[in-house]
């Protein structure tokens, strides 16, 4: 195969009907691939047997690294990308008009109506689609029942600033809460009672660890949701003039009090709680009565008690 023409393959020029590569799969298509093909050029001819290395295997390799690669804090910090896995949540990233700059799909994602409408849907959207089998996929996926597709999307780009709280208003401050799926569940409940945002503060789960995308359904290509230090938190809450809440055990019953200000509620890490540097400017401190002999809750199950007792108070 001449230079040229493998450049033009990797291009989307030739017979394959599949579209251009993403130049995100291209840059890592020298991992993973089988070398048993350029053994069996015949010496002098430059000829291969093209059987043994299709082109669409090609594609596929470079998308199986990508993901990977997206399993890896270091492989979203460095391309910019993140994973949506499952026929809900990649819905609800076009929903949303999230940039999706790939997906993989298997045919388990055409054995419902909904998934067959979602792959159409997909390209109608103009996103690149890479077809795989299911065995394929599944060796990619992070659930234990995959459904046949698997998208790589641009996360929003949220800024502190972005969070501009009026009176009444909630945004949910995490402080080191390390479990994914807490993290993500509390974006959802977040969303869902109508908090404005999510600040994650150190020793927080990574937003967009796969685990956190998928156990907030959809809710972070929504809700502004930003990692900050504590000084940046600090000074954002003083300068929009936000009352920062924290959870203690000895505090008082969340409730009856009317939301003059902004308020920034603190939940913190599910063992340690919350820091000192941030307890100590707290302006009140709130706890969820417990039966007797019950030290405490989940932390995404207090997220949403709190979230709805404070929010009535607006």
């Amino acid at each position: 195969m001449h230079g040229a023409h493998a450049a033009g393959i990797l291009r989307g020029e030739g017979d394959d009907d599949r579209g251009p590569i993403d130049a995100e799969l291209v840059e890592g298509l020298e991992v993973g691939l089988d070398a048993g093909p350029a053994s069996r050029i015949r010496a002098g001819d430059g000829q291969c047997d093209l059987h043994h290395f299709p082109v669409r295997s090609v594609a596929v390799a470079g998308v199986e690294t990508l993901i990977r690669d997206l399993r890896l804090r270091r492989g979203r910090e460095r391309r910019g990308l993140a994973l949506a896995e499952g026929i809900r949540l990649v819905e609800e990233a076009l929903n949303a008009r999230i940039t999706l700059r790939h997906a993989a799909v298997s045919p388990a994602l055409e054995a419902t109506p909904r998934g067959a409408a979602l792959k159409t849907a997909l390209g109608v959207a103009g996103v690149p689609l890479t077809e795989m089998d299911d065995r394929a996929l599944a060796g990619l996926a992070d659930t234990e029942h995959p459904q046949g597709v698997i998208a790589v999307f641009e996360p929003p780009s949220w800024s502190l600033d972005m969070l501009t709280p009026h009176a009444g208003d909630v945004v949910v401050v995490l402080d080191g809460v390390q479990d994914p799926g807490n993290v993500g569940a509390i974006a959802r409940t977040a969303l869902g009672l109508g908090a404005i945002g999510m600040i994650a503060l150190k020793g927080t789960a990574e937003l967009t660890n796969p685990k956190v995308v998928r156990g907030s359904m959809g809710a972070l290509f929504r809700f502004p949701a930003v990692s900050a230090t504590d000084a940046e938190c600090l000074d954002w809450a003083k300068r929009v003039g936000a009352a920062l809440w924290v959870t203690d055990s000895t505090g008082e019953r969340p409730g009856g009090h009317r939301l003059t200000a902004p308020v920034a509620l603190v939940l913190g890490n599910e063992g340690a709680g919350i820091r000192p540097e941030i307890e100590r400017e707290a302006s009140r401190r709130l706890a969820i009565p417990l039966a007797r002999g019950v030290e405490s809750l989940n932390v995404a199950v207090a997220a949403g008690i709190l979230l709805y007792e404070v929010r009535r108070d607006a």
